[in-house]
């Protein structure tokens, strides 16, 4: 068939179904199919040029809300790439992979339980020894003990694909730490922006309620008392980080690292400002071996020690179990199917993909007698780098020096390989500018462990190929990904992940707070703060390029040796360069600790680490101003000029946003305490370099557009600066948000939204820092303001940094 033959598709003019494969859209005859024709007549309506404008929107908005996902190879965040068009799955269809995979988790979970208990299925010579002793995910620590809560798997992925005769076979197993189902959550709610009415039209299953049911299983088994569960996350330095923390955000769990985990006689701890806090279960995204540098990987810097004893003992619960990623093993493909009459009496609903182990001497002569016409991956974990970075690889496509050194491998260790027989995929509609194509594609179909029983989220992620292929199907590779759209059988009643009102608790505290998110949170306000004082100086400069009064050349060489002194130029002699020279160095600096690329780019990093903190709106700003400072300049003093207010609006918006939109928790009081250190810091340093006592005219107007109080000032005295008014309001006046006063004032307020601490030396020194900068303001006068004070000052503003950051951000290891 060379084309769609269907005369109501005339939106699907030039498009050909692959050869040899299945096509989800039409079938044989070139007719769309039932469940696909809604959806093509609803497209039919909208058109193609909507479609792509829509499509735009689609990746403008990810873009923008900072969806993204890490390759390899990589250090940058990769786009994250969304088809517009779902991948459309009949009921019909729903009910076989539902079936299917809901078995193949019980499966799952009798087979660890053997494994990591009786063993009998090696005992009685159903499976290998080596496949089990001889994984890398075979966990000996492990063994022996039933794991907290009585069940190896509470969340299990599968990856599915069609055959050319429209059956679904299992591709692989995801029991690990399956990734995919926060990407499929943010898939499903971009594409109901995007096409709202349709997917109401064809009653499309939801997702909330699957999200729901995992939360109030996972939750159940937290007891009230301690911090909830939280999920555990091997940092922003992971490929699938953000998928982690929208996951954490969108279920209400708190996102933690293993450093914020202490374990103290046994039990498990989260350390947090107001010290630590028992926690007993973990939702785990990082691989098990890492979990534990005792016990299992000494390597490993994302874990803590002792979590192996704590689970062992029962003291936490982790979903997955450590050690569950063991039946994720390529080299079991071949078992399963007897295993499933052995340990379930049944037979496999979704047949696996032939599979042969290379450690079988008989299946080793298989693979090797048909080496052309299979797939050769890892029997166990994926390598980093070479041939399998990516799993499988086509042994046809081999050059002839890879495909020798792969049979000298297998020859010498024959278990460590499979021969997998190559499939085609089925193939789904993808759109471009010119109109659709065929695609092949996986689907990864997610199910939860519930006290009811196993439940399937009605949906997936699809993972869609960007070529031909149907082994390049990687978002590593540049694949993309869809959203699954299970149809159902008739109307559906809405379900929303919040709780039903008669099962709600009122409650307004939110959490615990981790001390490394206090300190992000603490970094986050100073480095925004330190970069709105560096574009007000670069401003205040720029204004000036090219002036030659005196008076105003002095300033402008005061405002050069701010910059030099703030780190954001280089430290030279100033006629070796102009006012806007200087100011646009500052601007497109990236290698200079103080300039404002730099601070905004270490404020997106502290960001990054609490993306579960933040709102998309939040992210979005802080990212906006990234990118924004990251483009170059045209050289022209007006750009520079205009690249800084720009920049200072979109810092006085999210400090508008700060202020409007976030709940008075601790971690905005901490926020707020990050930025009024660092204004305070900055009027000192400001006034202490122009020294405001004998400054003239031209100083004090350059004074009073750094502290953005010439309007203030004007309103209130009508005549030219004076040194005592303007000390006075930079400084002493409390209802000025810019001056000393007013940022000593309101750490004071901030002190008492901080939670208690049992660290009582500390809490006395952070207070005694506060009322000491207090001090030292009300011994002085607008009238005897000199160096010594300003000194004085700023050093009152360290210290409160220091106590701060000495009270809630240091590690104290005291037992609870």
């Amino acid at each position: 068939m060379s084309h769609v033959a269907d005369p109501v598709a005339s939106i699907l003019a030039g498009y050909r179904p692959l050869a040899g494969g299945y096509d989800e859209l039409v079938d044989a005859a070139g007719r769309v199919r039932p469940h696909w024709r809604p959806f093509v007549e609803a497209l039919e309506q909208v058109g193609l040029p909507e479609l792509n404008r829509r499509a735009d929107g689609i990746a403008r908005r990810l873009r923008e809300s900072g969806v993204y996902y890490r390759a390899y190879d990589r250090d940058a965040d990769q786009a994250w790439p969304l088809s517009a068009t779902p991948v459309l799955i009949s009921a019909e269809d729903w009910r076989i992979i539902e079936a299917g995979v809901i078995q193949r988790a019980r499966l799952m979970e009798a087979a660890l339980t053997d494994f990591y208990g009786p063993r009998n299925l090696v005992a009685n010579g159903d499976v290998p020894a080596a496949i089990i002793t001889g994984s890398p995910d075979f966990l000996r620590p492990m063994a022996g003990r039933t794991p907290a809560g009585g069940r190896h798997l509470s969340f299990y992925g599968v990856d599915l694909g069609r055959a050319p005769d429209g059956r679904w076979w299992v591709l692989n197993d995801r029991t690990q730490a399956p990734s995919g189902a926060g990407y499929a959550l943010g898939n499903r709610i971009a594409l109901a922006r995007t096409l709202p009415e349709t997917m109401h039209d064809l009653d499309v299953q939801r997702l909330a309620g699957f999200f729901q049911t995992f939360r109030a299983t996972l939750t159940a088994r937290s007891a009230p008392d301690s911090a909830g569960v939280c999920l555990l996350t091997p940092g922003p330095y992971n490929e699938t980080y953000y998928e982690h923390a929208y996951l954490a955000r969108y279920l209400g769990f708190l996102l933690v690292e293993g450093e914020d985990l202490a374990v103290r006689n046994g039990a498990v701890f989260l350390r947090t400002v107001a010290g630590l806090k028992k926690i007993d279960m973990l939702l785990r995204r990082l691989d098990a071996d890492f979990a534990d540098p005792l016990e299992l990987n000494p390597s490993s810097q994302l874990g803590a020690p002792g979590l192996a004893h704590a689970a062992r003992t029962g003291a936490v619960s982790f979903a997955n179990a450590l050690g569950s990623g063991l039946v994720e093993s390529r080299a079991l493909m071949s078992f399963w199917p007897k295993l499933s009459q052995r340990l379930l009496g049944e037979d496999l609903l979704l047949p696996n993909i032939a599979t042969w182990w290379c450690g079988d001497d008989a299946a080793r002569d298989v693979v090797r007698a048909r080496f052309d016409d299979l797939a050769i991956a890892p029997a166990f974990t994926n390598e980093r780098g070479g041939l399998f970075s990516f799993g499988a690889a086509q042994a046809a496509a081999l050059s002839p020096q890879d495909r020798a050194a792969v049979l000298a491998r297998m020859e010498r260790r024959g278990g460590d390989f499979v021969g997998q027989e190559l499939v085609t995929l089925s193939s789904t509609p993808v759109m471009s500018p010119e109109g659709f194509e065929p695609r092949p594609f996986q689907l990864r179909v997610f199910v939860a462990a519930t006290q009811d029983g196993w439940v399937v989220m009605p949906g997936g992620f699809c993972r869609v190929s960007s070529r031909n292929d149907p082994l390049a199907i990687s978002m590593q590779r540049g694949g993309m990904s869809a959203d699954a759209w299970v149809l159902a059988d008739g109307p559906l009643v809405y379900r929303s992940l919040l709780p039903s009102a008669n099962a709600l608790e009122i409650r307004r505290a939110i959490g615990a707070l981790t001390t490394r998110t206090a300190e992000n949170m603490f970094w986050l306000g100073r480095y925004l703060e330190r970069a709105d004082a560096c574009l007000r100086l670069v401003r205040a400069l720029a204004t000036r390029a090219g002036e030659r009064d005196p008076e105003a050349v002095d300033v402008a060489e005061r405002l050069c040796s701010l910059l030099e002194t703030w780190g954001a130029i280089a430290d030279i002699e100033q006629d070796e360069r102009s006012a806007g020279e200087a100011a646009a160095e500052a601007m497109q600096a990236t290698d200079m600790f103080g300039a404002p690329p730099v601070l905004v780019r270490r404020a997106l990093h502290a960001a990054s680490a609490i993306r579960d903190m933040l709102s998309p709106d939040a992210w979005r700003m802080i990212k906006g101003l990234d990118r924004q400072l990251s483009e170059p300049l045209d050289g022209a003093v007006a750009d520079t000029l205009d690249r800084a207010e720009r920049g200072l609006r979109e810092l006085a918006a999210f400090a508008g946003y700060a202020h409007e939109n976030m709940t008075r928790s601790t971690g905005w009081a901490i926020l707020e305490i990050g930025r009024r250190v660092e204004r305070g810091l900055a009027v000192a340093r400001y006034t202490a370099n122009f020294g405001v006592s004998d400054a003239g005219p031209a100083a004090l107007d350059a004074l009073l557009e750094l502290g953005d109080s010439q309007i203030t000032y004007a309103r209130r005295y009508f005549v030219t600066a004076s040194p005592a008014a303007v000390a006075d309001l930079l400084i002493f006046d409390e209802d000025n948000p810019r001056s000393c006063a007013f940022q000593a004032r309101h750490l004071r307020d901030l002190l008492d939204q901080l939670p208690e601490s049992a660290h009582a030396d500390a809490v006395h020194a952070l207070r005694r820092s506060v009322v000491l900068l207090e001090a030292a303001m009300a011994s002085h006068s607008p009238g005897d303001v000199d160096a010594a004070f300003m000194t004085s000052l700023d050093a009152a503003f360290l210290h409160v940094a220091s106590s701060f950051a000495e009270l809630y951000l240091a590690d104290h290891p005291d037992a609870p």
